[in-house]
């Protein structure tokens, strides 16, 4: 008699066991030979699945002649490159742990990344390395340095730590490292983008890594003949992960380019002859605003996934040639639904529905269930092995808030349709409660950026002198535009029920983003709280502020 709650040991044709790093990394090599995988798209360097194996074969096995052993942590300050992969490829031989750090960091997040993490070493570019010689003195348990620079030109000096070259590593034999690496074991650390306040380190252990990439591969039908386009940042989980980890697995190939361009993008899709790619927050309506060309669908892309499809999705897809799909997904939990190509037109601003091997739910403050079509926090679980990340490193409290009553508590808002479609809302934390009334950001903003003058806007909450939850805007005003604050006020009256218009605004020339194009709210709300008398209030006599 079969077992109704047997879960699964195998996805793919895969055992979950025998998902590790070294694994995977040398049976693609013995697969896939000679065949392309990277193709660094800046300088036109190309990579072999054998390439890549024995090159992290010969990092690894030089970072261990360093001293880097079973179990460290180590940071990785560095753009897009074939070195980034390769380097966190070899640290997960060694059974070491990989921390990507965000490039953008400086000063006090920087120091938060290295001290948070415990990074006892910095694999960086040379360039960013001025960053770190700003506060070295700090970190006493940093012994290793590591410069991207070409041999003999690191210009670096160390305060007590060693410092080596990038090409020095590769001295070392090609032969795979002795050591032992489980399943189980972690091997990367992925900070969440932050948007809500400090970034939390979320583990990924060897199987979850590769879970991710073979679920999509179901889905998505991704297989041997696509090439991704990735100018997403790969120190986050959706380039890495969700984009070139993927076309690891399926014996794909990878177009990595430094970061997103939009004068670059459609150049550098059309010459690496990519058939997929992806896009976050505003990249995509970044290229929806060029001036359309006559080749705009000349292209090999036969789907794109976006995060947010926004309203225009159908005209993009006739005006570019392809199809988009689409996903809900986090790094701290996995990507419980998917939209792919078989799903109905009607449906593409949705997320999609439940996977295989997952619950969703939406709850509300409570965890009751709500109706169909009612808004409310997204809760997940599944019920596939190391599919989920069980910790934030070194945030017990958060872990386990996350974690209450049996679910994975996302602090997300969305809804489910009658037909168990997902339709993403907004944060949580970017509902605002204002007067008994729940008011979402998104919807706001939606208002905002319907007035003819805005490019931009950001909403979000502030305490008011009350004591409670008052609505406040950031916008950015489009190039030779102009609007006063009561002609927005006004706009908003006229698309919003009253308690929604926001009370406090000020304008910007730009919005504060992460490095995938999220606004970072917190900033914006801890500046007006600072602030207030700088923000326009429209409570007071004639407004205030400016």
């Amino acid at each position: 008699m079969s077992n109704p709650f047997a879960v699964p040991s195998t996805i793919l044709g895969h055992e979950i066991r025998d998902l590790t790093i070294p694994a995977v990394v040398r049976a693609k090599a013995e697969r896939n030979g000679d065949k392309i995988y990277l193709n660094h798209v800046p300088d036109g360097r190309k990579f072999s699945y054998r390439e890549v194996h024995l090159l992290s074969n010969r990092l690894a096995n030089g970072l261990l002649a360093r001293g880097i052993r079973r179990g460290e942590h180590v940071a990785l300050f560095m753009d897009n490159s074939p070195e980034l992969l390769l380097l966190c490829f070899a640290l997960g031989k060694i059974g070491a742990v990989a921390v990507p750090v965000n490039t953008a960091s400086r000063g006090q997040l920087l120091r938060y990344f290295l001290a948070q993490s415990d990074a006892v070493a910095l694999l960086a570019e040379d360039a960013l390395l001025a960053h770190y010689r700003d506060i070295r003195h700090e970190f006493p348990q940093l012994r290793l340095v590591v410069s991207l620079a070409s041999e003999g030109a690191c210009r670096h000096q160390g305060a007590g730590e060693e410092v080596v070259d990038y090409p020095s590593l590769l001295d070392c034999a090609p032969t795979d490292p002795a050591i032992e690496v489980k399943f189980s074991d972690p091997c990367t650390i992925l900070y969440t983008s932050g948007t809500t306040g400090p970034s939390k380190g979320v583990v990924f252990t060897h199987a979850r890594t590769w879970l991710w990439t073979l679920t999509s591969m179901e889905d998505f039908g991704y297989d041997h003949t696509d090439t991704f386009y990735v100018c997403l940042p790969i120190f986050h989980t959706n380039g890495m992960h969700g984009s070139t980890l993927i076309g690891f697995m399926c014996d794909g190939s990878v177009a990595l380019t430094r970061r997103f361009s939009a004068s670059r993008f459609w150049q550098e899709v059309r010459e690496s002859r990519a058939t997929t790619t992806g896009l976050l927050g505003s990249m995509g309506s970044i290229l929806w605003g060029q001036a359309p060309a006559p080749d705009d669908a000349d292209n090999h892309l036969r789907m794109v996934k976006w995060s947010t499809v926004p309203e225009y999705a159908l005209q993009f897809e006739a005006r570019y040639g392809t199809r988009l799909i689409a996903s809900y997904g986090l790094s701290d939990f996995g990507v419980p639904t998917v939209r792919t190509l078989s799903d109905p037109p009607e449906k593409i601003r949705s997320c999609g529905r439940v996977r295989r091997g997952y619950e969703l739910r939406i709850v509300d403050e409570d965890d009751f269930d709500m109706p169909a079509g009612q808004p409310g926090e997204i809760v997940l679980r599944t019920s596939i092995p190391w599919e989920a990340s069980d910790e934030y490193y070194k945030m017990p409290e958060a872990s386990l808030r996350a974690r209450r009553n049996g679910w994975f508590h996302t602090g997300d808002r969305g809804y489910l349709d009658e037909d168990g479609y997902l339709w993403f809302l907004d944060r949580t934390k970017d509902s605002i409660r204002r007067r008994g009334e729940n008011i979402s950001a998104w919807e706001v903003e939606k208002a905002l950026l319907s007035h003819p003058a805005v490019a931009d806007a950001a909403v979000y909450s502030v305490r008011s002198d009350m004591l409670e939850d008052e609505v406040a805007a950031t916008v950015v005003l489009a190039p030779g535009q102009s609007a006063s604050f009561e002609d927005l006020i006004a706009h908003c009256r006229r698309n919003l029920s009253y308690f929604m218009v926001p009370r406090f605004m000020c304008m910007a020339q730009d919005l504060p983003r992460t490095s995938t194009h999220k606004v970072e709210k917190y900033k914006l709300r801890d500046w007006a709280e600072k602030n207030s008398s700088m923000m326009w209030d429209r409570e007071a006599p004639q407004g205030a502020g400016h």
